[in-house]
């Protein structure tokens, strides 16, 4: 939150960093090269931790609602990497939040995996609960515990625009169509769904949709949306490792406890984003990009390839092993100075072989068993802004023949334009 990343980026007191961030000085520090920042897949980072790839951590700060004196540390509400840092930190502080309601151990769930390729035995579907309310501690590596009362730090998302409504409607669309198919059964498959206002907007279509089944969710984040298509029973249960949800939302969790301990599960992250769930358990993925390319290349972090956004979180961990793996985006970008379906992505985070479906408001490009070329023609006449399709396809034309079409001398002419006009097609 605010208060953590924002706070030590402005006193310049972060050095290295791992994994998703948002914070907008911080963003700044790395793109400065004044702060170390390795973009690791979270799934990695508890891995790496716990099997000592990582510097050593000397201090960690682990907020609780509750520690009792043989080392048993309640959690609150986000799980994230905590249970192996109170294993492999050499000190700790517990930070003992009264804000959070005690009854939150009625829905964690807490496994550690110490690095294996493992999946936790039991863990059959999104509600399985195989682990216990709690984490664990050494005693002895207790140094202090800070009591405060403090909500939070998670802020409203904006109101769903219409361009994030008709992808929203897009996403409703194509799964329906895979419903029709026999693809997806009428009974559903869980999903995953990235953060963000898109992803927002995609889940309240969902929820709010007829025609769709009522489902579970197997996924990172538990966010705003999801509340309301779970009180009135759309959402059957959700598995996550944190509830980023406003502190409007969270009061209504704890207010109704007794409805939502029995829908909701938080877990590690080791666990939530475990590579083998979304295969395991049949996971629809819904993560938005940046940009995609014309032959299905996705990056999802980096503006023209060098500067960072936030980082690739935990959409790779969830798309690579996905029954079905969705990217979503918006055409354009700036009001228009900016295409989102792009010759070559300058930074690629997830390939054409993990990317099966892109989604614009525009249209559906379904990629699954198309050869590139093939790839191409979808994108540019489902995907692309129509500002952008006649620059696109002359692109290919004036590309050598090859499996895969490039012109190296421009396969970069709309990033480079971007940086020296302001404007990816300038007059």
């Amino acid at each position: 939150g605010k208060s953590v990343d924002e706070t030590l980026a402005q006193a310049d007191a972060i050095l290295h960093r791992y994994g998703y961030q948002s914070s907008s000085t911080l963003r700044n520090r790395i793109n400065q090269e004044k702060v170390f920042f390795q973009d690791i897949h979270l799934s990695h980072v508890s891995k790496y931790i716990a099997m000592n790839r990582l510097r050593p951590v000397d201090t960690a700060i682990i907020e609780a609602c509750d520690i009792t004196p043989d080392g048993k540390v309640y959690l609150t509400t986000a799980i994230g990497i905590s249970p192996i840092l109170l294993e492999k930190a050499s000190k700790i502080i517990i930070e003992l939040n009264s804000f959070h309601s005690p009854r939150l151990r009625e829905i964690i769930d807490v496994v550690v995996l110490h690095g294996t390729n493992s999946w936790p035995k039991g863990l059959d579907t999104p509600m399985s609960r195989v682990g216990k309310p709690y984490a664990q501690v050494d005693p002895s590596k207790v140094i202090g515990v800070v009591k405060n009362n403090e909500p939070d730090e998670v802020a409203e998302f904006s109101d769903s625009d219409e361009t994030c409504v008709k992808i929203a409607q897009n996403v409703e669309k194509f799964l329906l169509d895979e419903m029709i198919k026999g693809s997806i059964p009428k009974t559903f498959l869980p999903i995953q769904s990235g953060v963000g206002n898109i992803g927002n907007a995609v889940m309240k279509q969902l929820g709010e949709s007829k025609e769709i089944p009522p489902f579970y969710m197997y996924t990172e984040v538990l966010q705003d949306s999801l509340i309301p298509i779970m009180h009135c029973g759309k959402l059957l249960g959700a598995s996550t490792c944190a509830l980023t949800v406003t502190t409007k939302s969270l009061n209504e969790v704890y207010s109704n406890m007794d409805y939502f301990a029995k829908r909701i599960v938080l877990r590690p992250q080791e666990v939530s984003n475990n590579i083998i769930a979304s295969s395991q358990l049949g996971v629809i993925s819904i993560n938005t990009a940046l940009e995609a390319d014309i032959y299905g290349n996705v990056n999802s972090t980096h503006v023209t390839g060098t500067k960072l956004m936030n980082g690739i979180g935990g959409s790779a961990d969830f798309s690579r092993g996905a029954y079905i793996s969705i990217f979503i985006c918006p055409s354009t970008a700036k009001g228009g100075k900016i295409s989102s379906i792009v010759p070559m992505c300058p930074h690629i985070d997830s390939s054409e072989h993990s990317v099966q479906i892109i989604i614009t408001e525009k249209g559906i490009a379904d990629l699954r068993g198309k050869a590139p070329s093939e790839k191409a023609q979808l994108l540019i006449n489902n995907c692309a802004h129509p500002m952008y399709k006649e620059y696109l396809f002359n692109y290919i034309k004036s590309s050598k023949p090859g499996h895969i079409r490039h012109n190296l001398d421009k396969c970069f002419e709309l990033h480079s334009n971007l940086l020296n006009f302001g404007t990816m097609l300038p007059e």
